[in-house]
Formats: C-alpha cells, sequence, structure tokens
C-alpha cells in the first residue's frame, strides 16, 4: 500500500496531457498489487493464490517501467523515480519467494 500511495503522492506533479495516460496507467498498475494480493488471500487454495500473487508481480513489473519512462520524460525527479523504483522491484522479488514458498507447499 505504501508504494501506491507513494505513486499517487508522485504522478500529482505529472503533466496535465497525461492525465488519462501515463498518470493513470501507473496508478492502475500501482492498484493492482495490493489489490490483486487481497483477492488471492480470499480465495479458496494457495494455487488460486499464487495465480494472483503472479499477477500483482506483474503489475509491479509494469509499474517499474512506468516510473522509468516518468523519469525519463523529466516528469519525476531521478531521485524520486530511483526510490520508487526500488520498492516496486523489491516488491517483485518478495512476491516472486512468496510464490515459490506456496508452490513448495503442494
Amino acid at each position: 500500500m505504501e508504494l501506491t500511495t507513494a505513486v499517487y503522492e508522485s504522478t500529482k506533479c505529472f503533466p496535465r496531457e497525461e492525465t488519462y495516460g501515463l498518470t493513470q496507467q501507473l496508478r492502475r498498475a500501482a492498484v493492482s498489487i495490493p489489490s490483486n494480493i487481497a483477492e488471492g488471500a480470499y480465495r479458496n487454495s494457495d494455487k488460486e493464490f499464487n495465480h494472483f500473487l503472479g499477477i500483482s508481480a506483474g503489475s509491479a513489473g509494469e509499474v517499474y517501467t512506468q516510473l522509468e519512462l516518468a523519469k525519463r520524460l523529466g516528469y519525476l525527479p531521478g531521485e524520486r523515480a530511483e526510490y520508487l523504483m526500488a520498492e516496486s522491484d523489491s516488491i517483485k522479488r518478495m512476491l516472486y519467494n512468496f510464490q515459490r514458498h506456496l508452490k513448495a507447499k503442494q
């Protein structure tokens, strides 16, 4: 949730013409991470949970890529972009490790 909140705060300064472009796409991807974790946690099996963790990890990768683009376009200061990208990468790694744990239990 912290990454999602940080993405929302950081995208407030994006250019107005990006409202329905990169801003919206980045926010959606960021919201998708915790949303899919929550949805998977309420499913009936570890297999289903694992599936939703995979979707969350994909969204974390999407956030990383979009932050890199925002940095290159000059929408985000380099330090802020690097911090958010590192957070996104960390979440992705945690999700993959959790997926491996769930697969090992099966």
